[in-house]
């Protein structure tokens, strides 16, 4: 369930156990995860029906919280282990104030769930250099730069609070202005935004509203023609797929960290 979760399986050759994957709308496939993803039944554009799911015999489901609570589930873990399906919750989506070391954890799991423990060493070791030869490029940041993350809205606004994209911009060498919010996701007024001044706006980019169209609106409203981010046009776009928990989230890192040092990325 879900595209991050299907991705790292997927990274971790694991191709070959799954009967379906669902709601991997986020958008396109990694290029190298593509041809195993073709392979796949796709039950559903988002979760399945319990008897969709049931339709595959499944013995395992791995997804994120959402597949197992709230209005979209399929069904709570508890229900389906009255079924003999045991399930895997990707640890970013139900704990606060995720980090890396989160889906390092998910990765390593699950390495020892399908007995292919020095697969997933390799993989998180191979996310874990790429991440330190990034933080090298940034180097020693004094002043981190200040950051608001532009999920959706506009009477106000979604934003990042003590989700996992608030420990990668920090990774990046910058400062979430909403990361004294105690939870992962949160809506703020435009007036705490100017109050916050953001340096940099980080447009995350899903579903029908493209990145371009956020932009122009933050661009032309007059409650944010102060803003320093505004004012400097200074926007990082992040596809929303990359900010979850996954083999994309060093991906994202990068896309961060140029966006808020260039001159270091040169």
């Amino acid at each position: 369930m879900n595209q991050h979760t299907t991705e790292i399986m997927l990274a971790l050759g694991l191709e070959k156990h799954m009967v379906g994957t669902a709601y991997n709308s986020d958008g396109e496939f990694l290029p190298e995860l593509k041809e195993k993803f073709s392979k796949i039944p796709v039950l559903a554009e988002k979760y399945p029906s319990l008897e969709v799911l049931m339709g595959v015999n499944p013995d395992f489901v791995y997804g994120r919280e959402s597949a197992f609570k709230g209005k979209e589930q399929v069904a709570s873990v508890d229900e389906l282990a009255k079924y003999g399906i045991n399930c895997y919750v990707a640890k970013g989506t139900y704990v606060t104030g995720a980090k890396m070391e989160d889906v390092y954890e998910d990765i390593l799991n699950l390495g020892r769930i399908f007995n292919i423990e020095q697969r997933a060493k390799e993989l998180v070791s191979s996310m874990q250099k790429d991440i330190e030869a990034i933080r090298y490029k940034i180097g020693s940041v004094e002043k981190p730069i200040r950051v608001l993350v532009y999920d959706s809205g506009e009477d106000t606004v979604f934003t990042a609070g003590q989700s996992l994209q608030t420990s990668l911009i920090t990774l990046a060498g910058g400062k979430n202005v909403f990361d004294d919010i105690a939870k992962n996701w949160a809506k703020v007024s435009w007036e705490e935004v100017v109050k916050r001044d953001p340096e940099v706006i980080v447009i995350n980019d899903y579903g029908k509203t493209k990145a371009e169209d956020k932009i122009k609106f933050l661009s032309n409203n007059p409650a944010l023609s102060n803003v320093t981010a505004v004012k400097n046009k200074r926007f990082v776009v992040l596809p929303l797929s990359s900010v979850f928990e996954g083999v994309r989230n060093v991906g994202a890192l990068e896309t961060l960290a140029k966006g808020f040092y260039p001159e270091k990325f040169k």
